[in-house]
């Protein structure tokens, strides 16, 4: 079941154009992705989502809702996480949420919320003195206090460092699984492919693409490379044989056999049949990197 519907939305801003007729379906259960680079139109397309911005046409619904006619309604169900979001740098983790508690008509237990995300130790720390993950993780809370069906996370680890940023993607599967539906914005492979179910693909304020991690690398590329230095000869004639390779190369003493299907297995298994051991064996397939440049021309920066 769906709980998001974009259709053909179109938001300009003067000359320029910020998202040109988007579409997609979130379902119910999912960690839906955004990904893009900076500029390309996501935080637009998510502002029209939550009622922030009024699109110049196409349709939005969010839980069968318009996010401009039934904003309150919308408000009370949608959690919202903002790419800048500060607070008072006096205000207490607790008293943050207990202030954003009385907005909700059935919020969630502060105590519960702060224990589930590591923050009960922190209860009584002033906002200033909370270290980036915690002022992240702080983030969530405040978006999941209203018991919300849906979390809208928009760019929620840039900034972080890597060990922040992991804690905060388990914390990202943990909310999904007490079930709340998703919707990530970022502009990280590596965060969506770990977190995302699906994703859309915008570039230049258009969906290029909306498919699973695995289905938008399997698009672009299925072939496998498998690198290794042989212990002994190997004709390279013996390996071009094999129905899964399509070409071996060499560079130095490293053999490159680059193929699709079971090529792992059937190289390590020729190999062994004439006595040969792989040395420093490493295969490589093409990933979410690769995908993004075979759909849109460029790669993403982070």
């Amino acid at each position: 079941m769906a709980v998001i519907e974009v259709r053909d939305l179109h938001k300009r801003y003067g000359d320029k154009v910020a998202v040109e007729d988007v579409s997609f379906t979130v379902e119910r259960g999912e960690i839906f992705g955004i990904l893009g680079p900076n500029g390309a139109g996501k935080t637009t397309t998510v502002e029209c989502l939550e009622g922030i911005r009024v699109p110049d046409r196409g349709t939005v619904s969010v839980l069968g809702l318009d996010p401009q006619r039934d904003k309150a309604e919308v408000r009370q169900r949608l959690g919202v996480q903002l790419q800048e979001s500060q607070l008072p740098d006096k205000l207490r983790v607790g008293e943050a949420l207990e202030l954003y508690s009385s907005f909700y008509r059935n919020p969630a237990d502060p105590e519960k919320l702060l224990t589930t995300l590591g923050l009960a130790d922190k209860r009584d720390t002033g906002y200033k003195k909370l270290s980036g993950g915690q002022k992240q993780r702080l983030s969530i809370a405040l978006a999941l206090i209203g018991s919300p069906e849906v979390a809208v996370l928009d760019e929620l680890t840039t900034g972080l460092d890597p060990q922040a940023r992991r804690d905060t993607w388990d914390l990202i599967e943990t909310v999904r699984d007490q079930g709340v539906t998703v919707l990530l914005v970022t502009h990280f492979m590596e965060e969506a492919e770990r977190l995302c179910d699906r994703i859309a693909v915008i570039d230049a304020g258009r969906v290029v693409a909306v498919d699973t991690p695995h289905g938008l690398v399997a698009g672009v590329d299925d072939e496998q490379r498998v690198r290794f230095r042989p212990s002994g000869p190997i004709d390279d004639e013996l390996l071009r044989a094999l129905p899964a390779v399509r070409r071996v190369e060499r560079h130095g003493g490293q053999v490159i056999v680059t193929g699709g299907g079971n090529v792992v297995a059937a190289v390590t298994s020729l190999l062994a049949r004439n006595h040969v051991i792989a040395g420093e064996l490493r295969v490589e397939q093409a990933n979410l990197d690769d995908a993004f440049v075979a759909l849109t021309g460029r790669k993403l920066e982070n």
